[in-house]
C-alpha cells in the first residue's frame, strides 16, 4: 500500500463525560474510498467530528504525514480536510453561488492566483452538479433536500481537500436521487479523491467503498475490503438483510 494519508491510532472522543470511541483506528490510503457503517450511537459521525477537530479527543491521528495534535479546525481546513456534516449546515438565506464561493476560502487564504483557483474550482462544481449551475442565483433554503445535499458535496469540493468527509450523504432522500448521489461519489473516486464515508446504507456504500470498518459500540468490530466485508455472514446479516425499518436520528453516531 502506497504511503497512508490518514492514520488514526486508539482515537477516544464524546460528549462531555461520555465516552463515545473507545480505542478507534482506522487507515486511507491516497485515492481510496473508506466507509465505515454501523448502527445508530456507534460513533459513526462521533469519528468524523473528532477528525475534523469539531470535538476534543486523544489519541493518534496523523493526516497527510501530519500529527494533528493540537491542529485547530481552521488549520484542519486549510491542510485539506473537509467535511460535509448530516444537517448540510448551508446558509439557507444566500445564493447557492455564494454558499459555493464561500467554501473556497482554502484557495483564498493560500494562493494569489486564488480567484482564478476558485472559478476554476466553480467550473467543476457546476459540472458535476448541472442542477446547482441552473439554481445558481436561488436561494439555499428553497432547494429539495437532494439539491441541498449537492450544494453542501459541491461546497466541500470547492476547497480542494485532499480528504472529503460525507456524514450520511443518503440519509432523509428519496432512492433515485440516493442513486444520484452515490453515482457522483463514484464519479468523484474516478477523480482521485480520497473519500472517508459515514452511511447507513451500507449495501450501497459498500458497493463503492474500496474498504470499510464496521464499527460498533465505540470500536472497529471488523475491517476488511468492502467487497469482502459485502458477502461476510455477519454483515449480511446484521446490515444488508431484509429492509429494516428507519431508526431515529442518530444520537452520538
Amino acid at each position: 500500500m502506497s504511503e497512508l494519508l490518514l492514520s488514526v491510532s486508539d482515537l477516544h472522543a464524546g460528549y462531555g463525560r461520555a465516552e463515545v470511541l473507545s480505542g478507534l483506528n482506522l487507515r486511507i490510503a491516497p485515492g481510496q474510498v473508506v466507509t465505515v457503517i454501523g448502527p445508530n450511537g456507534a460513533g459513526k459521525s462521533t469519528t468524523l467530528n473528532a477528525l475534523m477537530g469539531v470535538l476534543p479527543s486523544r489519541g493518534k491521528v496523523v493526516f497527510d504525514g501530519e500529527d494533528l495534535a493540537h491542529i485547530t479546525l481552521e488549520e484542519r481546513v486549510m491542510m485539506g480536510l473537509a467535511l460535509v456534516p448530516e444537517k448540510r449546515e448551508l446558509f439557507s438565506t444566500m445564493a447557492v453561488e455564494d454558499n459555493l464561493v464561500l467554501g473556497a476560502y482554502r484557495h483564498l487564504r493560500q494562493m494569489r492566483q486564488g480567484n482564478a483557483r476558485w472559478r476554476d474550482k466553480l467550473d467543476e462544481v457546476y459540472t458535476l452538479f448541472p442542477r446547482l449551475k441552473e439554481r445558481r442565483v436561488q436561494l439555499a433554503g428553497t432547494l429539495s433536500g437532494g439539491e441541498r445535499q449537492m450544494l453542501a458535496v459541491g461546497r466541500a469540493l470547492m476547497s480542494g481537500p485532499k480528504l472529503l468527509m460525507l456524514d450520511e450523504p443518503s440519509l432523509g432522500l428519496a432512492p433515485l436521487i440516493v442513486r444520484e448521489i452515490f453515482r457522483i461519489i463514484s464519479t468523484l473516486k474516478a477523480t482521485g479523491v480520497s473519500i472517508l464515508l459515514i452511511e447507513q446504507n451500507a449495501r450501497a456504500a459498500l458497493e463503492v467503498a474500496d474498504h470499510a470498518y464496521v464499527l460498533e459500540t465505540g470500536a472497529i468490530a471488523l475491517e476488511g475490503p468492502a467487497a469482502e466485508l459485502a458477502g461476510d455472514p455477519r454483515v449480511i446479516e446484521t446490515y444488508l438483510g431484509a429492509q429494516k425499518k428507519p431508526d431515529p436520528a442518530e444520537a452520538a453516531g
